[in-house]
Formats: C-alpha cells, structure tokens, sequence
C-alpha cells in the first residue's frame, strides 16, 4: 500500500468525497462551539413559568 491518498476518478466518487469533507469541517466546527459554550460559567436562573417575570414590574393600565 502506499502513503498517498487516491483521487477520486468519477464525478459520483468526487461529490462523494468533497460531502464528506464538508460533512467532517461542520462536524468539526460544531465539536468547537460545544466546547466553548461549555468554559463558561453554568446558568443559575430559575425555570419554569416563575421565571418568565413578575406582575410586580408589569405598569397598570389606568
């Protein structure tokens, strides 16, 4: 075998492979927006319907 990777010969075998390409760069770029969301500090704001907000701050219609 050797060391030097094949050419694709046929127009199939050349959209094959540059999907592939593509289909590893997305993966990758997607690995390393994961990675960064997560060195951030973790979401400590509540949940649930609470959290959507106070009838406190709401203005009252007069």
């Amino acid at each position: 075998m050797s060391s030097t990777k094949k050419t694709p010969q046929s127009g199939a075998d050349q959209r094959k492979a540059r999907l592939a390409a593509e289909l590893r760069a997305n993966l990758m770029k997607r690995k390393a927006q994961a990675r960064s969301r997560r060195t951030g500090e973790a979401d400590t704001r509540p949940e649930g319907l609470a959290a959507a907000g106070d009838d406190k701050e709401k203005p009252e219609k007069a």
